[in-house]
């Protein structure tokens, strides 16, 4: 029997500032690595202010013109890059009912005729005009910044989670490059106080993630299932739309990107005896309603992520 969870963990931040309480922290983002695969974190390492700022301008930004949304479509941008209509997207084969904006830390394409396509996803994005929305693109850029500082850290106390040396993941990924929409472990601000988000148990069970003012939902993607070799746990989620009559729901997810080149199947990290016994202990995981990219063991991450795109 599978060990399995009915809530999702609350982890603190600040735990990790102190020498003393930084083991606790560990061991707790260890189970919730292997058992549960999402997480809740407290007073995280951005200012508040400027979270605060980025909720702010969440309905403004979907309350443009749509002409001045058009100007932004993803359709003109060969990264991805932009903006999506209501009805755009599909996943599991069935329409998204979302309107949705991608932008991306700043980044200069670099791809060059004859070099691999999926090398054309990288590169700049589509702000809406500053007259439009005075100080969004420079207050959006401060609060990825330290976004992507965070997911840095974090990866870090993963693999010090783990029983491994903090800076042994830095190869899999390239500095410099996150988008504030999708690719690998995620950092999600829930932005309006709506219910919705659901994460699915190790039984296949909906476990229900609200809102918690001051946290951070993250979640752990396939690739990082694939190179721990099943041990942190890439849970599927999803998100039921607010009933009717409602005011909107607002998220800003981050997604952290992982180095275009590379084949995580290639990325052979050494486990103890006791990490992989706790594998074992959660036991076989039941069937999930997932659709994570399974392609990140065969082919490299930035054509499983333009497969994904394409899709």
């Amino acid at each position: 029997m599978a060990s399995n969870f009915s809530s999702v963990p609350i982890l603190d931040w600040s735990l990790t500032t102190s020498p003393d309480r930084k083991p606790e922290f560990l061991a707790q983002l260890r189970h919730a690595l292997i058992n549960v695969g999402f997480l809740y974190l407290s007073n995280p390492p951005v200012a508040r202010a400027d979270i605060d700022a980025v909720v702010d301008y969440a309905p403004r930004l979907f309350d443009l013109p749509q002409a001045a949304k058009d100007k932004l479509l993803m359709a003109n941008s060969e990264h991805f890059l932009g903006y999506s209509k209501l009805g755009a997207e599909i996943t599991k084969g069935r329409t998204d009912q979302r309107e949705q904006y991608d932008f991306a830390t700043p980044y200069e394409a670099r791809w060059k005729p004859g070099e691999p396509e999926y090398l054309r996803l990288w590169g700049p994005s589509q702000w809406p005009d500053e007259e439009l929305l005075p100080g969004f693109k420079e207050t959006f850029l401060r609060y990825l910044a330290q976004v992507e500082k965070l997911s840095y850290e974090f990866i870090g106390l993963l693999a010090e989670a783990f029983g491994l040396p903090k800076e042994i993941m830095k190869g899999f990924y390239e500095p410099r490059r996150a988008d504030a929409a999708p690719r690998e472990g995620r950092q999600l601000l829930q932005a309006s106080p709506h219910p919705g988000l659901q994460v699915q148990n190790l039984s296949g069970a909906w476990i229900d993630a609200p809102p918690i003012p001051g946290t951070f939902v993250v979640n752990i993607g396939k690739a990082l299932e694939t190179v721990t070799q099943g041990l942190a746990n890439a849970t599927s989620h999803r998100v039921l739309s607010p009933p009717k009559g409602s005011t909107p729901r607002y998220s800003i997810p981050f997604f952290q990107n992982i180095a275009q080149r590379i084949t995580v199947k290639d990325i052979k990290l050494e486990f103890s005896p006791e990490i992989l016994q706790l594998k074992e202990q959660r036991g076989e995981v039941g069937a999930t309603d997932s659709v994570n990219y399974t392609e990140y063991g065969l082919l490299p991450t930035g054509q499983v992520n333009l497969i994904g795109r394409v899709k």
